[in-house]
């Protein structure tokens, strides 16, 4: 098969660059294992009846953004660039709910009509 011959040139040379790349040896401050540190030091304070050490506090946020106060005002600053009126307010409700209620039909009526349609289309058993 001529295409094999490739495949497994191809397969020598992506094995080569990944042993080329990889690094038994990982030194320095990057990959020091903090986890397997902890639980060495978690042991070692029960061992001689000892209050477990802290864990170092994370830092806390510097600034929580407030994303609707942010689009406002964003929306606000692009109507005064174009010269329209920069007020933000509330969108007005929608009057469709009084609609919907007029229109809608009782329980009881709608679910006679469904088993009604259902009980019409069976046949008897037995018969055959």
């Amino acid at each position: 098969m001529p295409g094999s011959s490739q495949a497994a040139i191809d397969i020598a040379e992506a094995e080569l660059l990944i042993d080329r790349l990889t690094q038994d040896d990982l030194q320095g401050e990057e990959f020091t294992d903090r986890y397997t540190e902890a639980v060495e030091q978690l042991i070692e304070a029960k061992r001689e009846h000892k209050e477990p050490p802290r864990a170092e506090e994370p830092e806390v946020p510097s600034q929580v953004v407030d994303l609707m106060a942010a689009l406002k005002e964003s929306v606000r600053k692009a109507q005064e660039s174009r010269g329209e009126d920069a007020t933000v307010h509330e969108m007005p409700k929608k009057k469709a709910a009084a609609k919907k209620a007029a229109k809608k039909t009782p329980a009881r009526e709608t679910a006679a009509k469904k088993t009604s349609k259902k009980t019409a289309a069976r046949k008897p058993r037995g018969s055959a």
